[in-house]
């Protein structure tokens, strides 16, 4: 595992374990919503976003954890695993609200800079608890089309996530997390 791609829905914990992982492994992180947002939670101009996906995918090494649906096929194909946190929504739900709580007014860790955390919006909780119907068969649909040339991993509870780390932690060299969570 060099280039570790985790996907999920908001609230999933997808920069909680891009964090361990990369602490794990001795891999940088790289945090898509710290490069994506500028100061003000403005978006980048679309090709210039994706100039800077490609380059980033271009790295030797990284964990990379984001959605980004418009440059998730790039994303996918620069990487040799992806991790899918596929986690029930009322616990990504309330994790998406916690953390909002937890950060209101300031910046987040896993964050760009001048983007202060707010409590979730309406139209963001209505993405998450959606996620599963909406965006999920998609994701399932190009992860299928990778699953040959990619190492996946599919984790669907904490207790998997959980079990995963203790693996990964473990095992540290040689890593054969697939089999620790099926």
């Amino acid at each position: 595992m060099e280039r570790i791609l985790i996907i999920g829905s908001g609230g999933s914990g997808k920069s909680t374990l891009s964090a361990a992982l990369g602490k794990q492994l001795g891999i940088p992180v790289i945090h898509l919503d710290a490069l994506y947002w500028q100061p003000g939670w403005k978006e980048p101009e679309k090709p210039d976003w994706q100039a800077r996906v490609h380059a980033l995918c271009l790295g030797e090494r990284w964990v990379m954890e984001g959605n980004y649906s418009g440059t998730l096929a790039q994303r996918l194909a620069a990487c040799d695993t992806v991790i899918f946190l596929d986690l029930p929504p009322l616990l990504c739900l309330w994790r998406a609200v916690w953390r909002g709580l937890r950060y209101r007014g300031r910046v987040r860790p896993d964050m760009a800079s001048g983007c202060p955390e707010q409590l979730p919006d309406p139209s963001f909780l209505s993405w998450i608890w959606h996620y599963r119907e909406r965006s999920r068969p998609k994701v399932m649909e190009l992860l299928e089309a990778q699953w040959r040339d990619r190492r996946i991993i599919h984790l669907r509870s904490r207790r998997e996530v959980r079990r995963f780390l203790q693996v990964v932690e473990s095992e540290a060299g040689g890593m054969t997390a697939t089999s620790a969570v099926r």
